[in-house]
Parts: C-alpha cells; structure tokens; sequence
C-alpha cells in the first residue's frame, strides 16, 4: 500500500481530468454527494446519480445538462432495502450502456441516533449498518466486474473522525465506519497485486451539510467549508494523478 506525495486537500485538478471516465456516486442527491457529481461531471465523467429521491436526482441531472457536461445518468435506488439483486440488476444496465466503471464514491450514509451503546434501538442499529456498511459490499462487489474491464479504476469509500478513534455516544455511525475502514484496508490488499483497481478512504472532516447539522444543532453551519470547498481531495483519488495510492486513510480538510 503506498502514498506518492501530493497532498490531496491542495491538489489542482486539471481541465479534462475524467474526461471518458465513467463514475457512479451515491447519496448524489444532497450534500457532498451532490457537489461530487456535480464536480466531477465539471472535469468531463459521465456520472450516475444513485439515490433515494428522484426529484433531487433530477435536478442535479439539470444542474449538469444546463453546464454543457457529459450528460449523466439517474439511477433511483434505496440502499436500505435493495439486495443483491437490485445491485446485480445495477451492474448490467451500466455494462449495456457505458461498457465499463472507472470510479465508484460510497457517499450515501445514514447517521441514526447518538446515543449511548447501551440505550441504543436495535433496529436503527441495524439500519445504520445496512446503509454504511452492507450495502457498500453488495454495489462493491457487484460493480467490481466492471472496474476491472476499465484500464485503471478508483473506490473511495466516505469515513469519519469517530470511525478513526471511536468517540462515546456516537453508536452505530461510529462502529459503521470503523467496518468501512476495515472493509477499505481488506479490499485494497486483495486488489493490490490483481488488478488496477485502487481503493482508498476519504474523511471530509467537518462540511457544511444535513447531516453535520443534524449531528451538531448548535453549530454555526456559516463556519464550515461547504462540500464545494472539499473537491480537490475528491478528484485527486478520483483521477489518474493517485494511481498507484492504495489502502489509504486520507482527509479532505
């Protein structure tokens, strides 16, 4: 697993950079999702758009079409009640109408309840890890087929400062990324000597979104970096400018 040395949080990107790249995003609707598709639609990939609420879907879609960049593509799914088929499905509409994936950003997450472990609702336990962590193995594993047949391909998986150092109250969102940690660190030693596929997490640190305001309600959401602001470091692992950076834990901010 190696580094080379550009700092991601300074990198400028240059104009064509995922030109011909195909990347899907998840949780594209809101948020850094939305301005990750957006950005890298900016820097020529034909995006897919997953998530939940078609209509935020399709006004990014709009958002995209009136920039004058490579049309995308709206897939409207709910991570947490798709299977293994829905993904399955997935994968063979993007092969007959893109052929190959060259990226793949796991943004889509869920924050559930901050509360002590003990007090904890099991059935939002076990939605939260259904979201953050089951569902990025299913669309992993079911997009990977399409990575290898792209000639170098990108994962960044979305973690967190409580999935680096756990922190008291913040339950299942804690655990559910320390498990995308460990789910990045496995997946990247299996593939660092097969494939040119390379697979890295990605904390944004503290951005201004809904859920940071949902997690932080007395917070000043004026003080943050906003989602825009983070790009640099989502295009750098996104482009051909991190090959050879694998298995890393890497910051926005």
């Amino acid at each position: 697993m190696t580094a080379n040395s550009v700092n991601p949080r300074d990198y400028e990107a240059p104009a064509q950079l995922l030109a011909g790249h195909n990347v899907l995003v998840t949780g594209a609707g809101a948020g850094i999702g939305k301005a990750a598709a957006q950005t890298y639609a900016a820097y020529g990939a034909t995006v897919i758009l997953l998530g939940r609420t078609n209509n935020k879907l399709e006004a990014i879609y709009d958002s995209i079409e009136q920039a004058d960049h490579p049309l995308p593509i709206i897939i409207e799914l709910d991570m947490l009640t798709a299977a293994r088929p829905d993904y399955l499905a997935l994968s063979d509409n993007i092969a007959a109408e893109l052929g190959c994936l060259h990226g793949l950003l796991h943004n889509a997450g869920i924050l559930g309840e901050r509360t002590p472990i003990q007090n904890a609702d099991p059935q939002q336990w076990l939605d939260v890890m259904q979201v953050n962590v089951n569902a990025q193995m299913l669309l992993t594993q079911a997009m990977l087929p399409l990575m290898f047949e792209a000639e170098r391909a990108s994962i960044i998986f979305t973690s967190s400062g409580v999935g680096r150092r756990g922190r008291a109250y913040w339950g299942a969102y804690g655990v559910s990324k320390f498990a995308t940690e460990g789910l990045m660190q496995t997946l990247a030693e299996e593939l660092e000597n097969t494939s040119q596929v390379r697979v890295n997490s990605l904390n944004p640190g503290r951005t201004r979104t809904a859920m940071r305001a949902a997690a932080y309600p007395a917070e000043d959401p004026a003080t943050l970096p906003t989602a825009e602001d983070i790009m640099p470091a989502y295009l750098y692992l996104m482009g051909d400018d991190s090959i050879g950076v694998n298995g890393q834990a890497l910051t926005a901010q």
